[in-house]
């Protein structure tokens, strides 16, 4: 059934149209809000997996570089891999469907995103997150529930929903809530010290336009009258639940209180591998069904000591933090460093100082960019005490590095104030929850070692929810177990002034405006908590970098002296890199970035560019020196390249009839600069010994050197070169072979 729909938001018409492209999949749709055109389809395997816990779910997001005018850049022509804004979407997408898919969907289960047009204003990634609710809510794969998501701002201290891409340059926010018709199940944020309530009112005026669209996809099924799949759960039997229960749960409960994590897995494990060897190894039906009972008893153990007994298993109190320690400076040769420990969760961290040629190029959808901050989070097997092969970071990896990316990138000074480039790793050496939020304190700390001027220091932290009915507890600082079986991952980072990053992802169906509210609030007691923490090993940034970073020095340039700098064939530069052994880097809006480990050579680079692309001034002195003598005066160069001309009338202040009799080639001499006309230069070295203008010197000398004099050295129109025979003479030559206005330049 072809089915089209139309919803105005913030001016723009939302188009969602079914039934045209794409018909084979199971459930496939278009939306489109301005020009931005994104094709979500769904397709869902028939044949169930066997013997899986987990749901089957896969998401890919791909831009295509003709969506936005353009041809992949490369040899081969054509889109690669996913880039790490498609992978960071396609978290996106799955992070608010994933819960909403039934308990016991076993089936594999596909969705992909296709941007087909990109108009530069609205970003496509929140239409991919209606298109996913929508192909799978109209289609027969059993998701229950649609649902919607928008971007919000803040501008003006105005709340604003789906700002433009230009509009979003002056937003304190950069949010993205995804919500069901009554609550919440993601947001995602950036901020520039937001305050909770701020965050609070843009959720909501977010939710009440994702209402808007959930109800335009229930309206579209309805009409299409869609029958969906059964999910068949199999119930395990009640008699076989009660025995494992009785069996192991006491020993569960002991071994789940054993404070160091290792050992409290080890003894869970121990306790299963009991109970199985009770069973004979030829019935593998009874020893599956009771290692899927011993798991829901697991759960359900953890959940009911939080929910009915009020205590966490590491006998904290609900608003608790673990014990922090925080450490800098513990690697020698490093920019930077910090290893940030809480409770058995702990990120080494290190900073590294580059130049403007060590940011990232990105070449994305949205255009061609730089980064100059940057954020890589790895997370080794040893972490967690397993054996893995070594790989290249996963979506999980990526993801959280893009989040305590954002957390400080806003803290970070502009290049301006700050003109390094900066790249933080964060390695987790052990990981017992929240490892993301540990990069983030980690993170501070390491850039103050590095001395870098943050605006404010900021710390993570990640909050859990149990909840059962209208019973629930909030955790602060959730350890493994409790993320595990919990129903919300919580996570916020921010200064003592505001939030700068959220993100929040959930296992139920939504969450309500008073969790949130609440949760934001007892995070905020527990950042300020680890901050004070944090600030007691590390008050401030350090006056100095490491004595291994490179000493940066920028200075701006006029646009027409850049070729001077470089010079024919970059034969100047080189020969500046050559002398200093500084790195230097010129921007094409003047901006010269000068780098060495030793700032005595930086400051040898910057002094040699200065000169030479130092302007003349008028009514300054130079010492010069007396690069040509000519009949009608001297070309003296002030500063490297730069000469100038010195008539005959202002060698001396008395008449001077063959400069050779003041001067030699070679001469160092103070001159001074009369006149700057053009690319010429006149300088005078009269005015420097008086104020008074020499016996006998004509109009013509007083005002300066000919033009053809002025163009090029020596000769002129006045005639044959040689001394002028006698005072006349010697006057007509001066203003007919020397004289005029002009003067010389020249840059070698």
């Amino acid at each position: 059934m072809h089915l089209v729909r139309e919803l105005e938001i913030s001016g723009r018409t939302l188009t969602i149209e079914t039934g045209r492209l794409a018909k084979q999949a199971d459930g496939s749709v278009t939306i489109r809000y301005g020009d931005t055109v994104v094709l979500v389809t769904a397709c869902a395997d028939r044949r169930p997996k066997a013997d899986i816990d987990f749901v089957p779910l896969t998401v890919d997001y791909r831009e295509n570089t003709y969506a936005a005018g353009k041809i992949p850049g490369g040899f081969f022509k054509r889109e690669g891999r996913p880039n790490e804004k498609e992978i960071l979407t396609s978290r996106l997408i799955d992070r608010p469907i994933r819960p909403l898919f039934p308990e016991g969907w076993n089936c594999e289960t596909q969705v992909v995103a296709l941007v087909l047009s990109y108009d530069q204003e609205n970003d496509p990634d929140t239409l991919a997150v209606i298109g996913a609710s929508c192909a799978l809510y109209l289609s027969d794969i059993p998701f229950p529930m649609p649902i919607a998501a928008v971007r919000v701002g803040i501008i003006n201290d105005q709340v604003v929903v789906n700002p433009t891409e230009k509009e979003l340059l002056s937003s304190r926010l950069d949010l993205v809530v995804a919500a069901g018709r009554d609550d919440v199940v993601m947001v995602e944020a950036g901020a520039s010290e937001v305050s909770e309530a701020q965050i609070l009112a843009a959720i909501a005026a977010g939710q009440q336009t994702c209402r808007r669209i959930v109800e335009v996809q229930e309206e579209m099924c309805a009409a299409m009258g869609i029958t969906r799949r059964q999910v068949i759960r199999k119930e395990l039997p009640a008699d076989l639940y009660r025995q494992v229960e009785a069996s192991v749960g006491g020993p569960l409960i002991e071994a789940l209180s054993i404070p160091a994590k290792i050992d409290s897995y080890r003894a869970v494990a121990r306790v299963k591998e009991i109970l199985l060897e009770g069973i004979p190894a030829d019935n593998p039906d009874q020893r599956r069904m009771t290692s899927q009972i011993f798991e829901q008893v697991h759960e359900r153990l953890a959940r009911r000591e939080i929910l009915k007994q009020r205590r966490r298993f590491d006998k904290r109190e609900f608003n608790q933090i673990r014990p922090i320690t925080c450490d800098v400076s513990v690697l020698p040769r490093t920019h930077g460093s910090a290893v940030f420990t809480r409770g058995e969760t702990q990120a080494l961290v290190t900073v590294t100082l580059g130049t403007s040629a060590d940011a990232q190029k990105l070449d994305w959808l949205e255009g061609e960019s730089q980064r100059r901050f940057m954020l890589h989070y790895n997370f080794p097997p040893f972490s967690v005490g397993e054996v893995k092969f070594l790989r290249g970071p996963g979506r999980r990896e990526i993801g959280h590095g893009a989040l305590a990316e954002r957390a400080l990138r806003v803290m970070v000074p502009e290049v301006d104030q700050f003109p390094y480039t900066i790249r933080i790793v964060s390695d987790i050496l052990e990981s017992n929850g929240s490892s993301s939020m540990a990069s983030i304190c980690g993170g501070t700390l390491a850039l103050l070692d590095a001395g870098v001027p943050m605006r404010a220091p900021i710390a993570g932290i990640a909050m859990g929810l149990m909840k059962e009915g209208d019973d629930y507890a909030i955790l602060s600082d959730i350890a493994g177990v409790e993320d595990h079986y919990g129903d919300m991952d919580f996570k916020i980072a921010g200064s003592s002034n505001g939030i700068t990053a959220v993100q929040m992802d959930i296992k139920i169906k939504g969450i309500s405006h008073e969790i949130m509210s609440r949760a934001l609030e007892q995070a905020r007691e527990g950042r300020l908590f680890i901050l004070d923490r944090m600030l007691q090993a590390m008050p401030t940034h350090r006056e100095a970098i490491s004595t291994f970073a490179p000493r940066m020095i920028t200075v701006t340039i006029p646009k027409d002296k850049i070729r001077e700098v470089i010079g024919p064939g970059g034969k100047m530069i080189r020969s500046i890199v050559e002398r200093t052994g500084a790195k230097i880097e010129i921007n094409d809006d003047g901006r010269v970035e000068i780098a060495s480990v030793d700032e005595a050579s930086a400051r040898m680079a910057l002094e040699i560019i200065t000169e030479l692309t130092t302007e003349a001034e008028v009514g300054k002195s130079y010492m010069g020196k007396v690069k040509r003598l000519v009949n009608f005066g001297a070309f003296v160069e002030i500063l490297p390249g730069l000469e100038g001309l010195l008539h005959v009338s202002e060698i001396a202040p008395y008449r001077v009839n063959d400069p050779h009799d003041e001067l030699s080639e070679g001469d160092e001499i103070m001159v001074k600069v009369i006149d700057v006309d053009g690319d010429r230069v006149r300088l005078s070295r009269r005015a420097l010994m008086t104020d008074q203008p020499a016996e006998g010197a004509s109009e013509g000398a007083a005002a300066g050197a000919g033009e053809g004099a002025a163009r090029r050295p020596g000769g002129g129109r006045g005639g044959p070169g040689g001394r002028p025979q006698g005072p006349s003479h010697g006057r007509d030559r001066e203003r007919g072979g020397g004289g005029g206005r002009g003067g010389f330049r020249g840059r070698r």
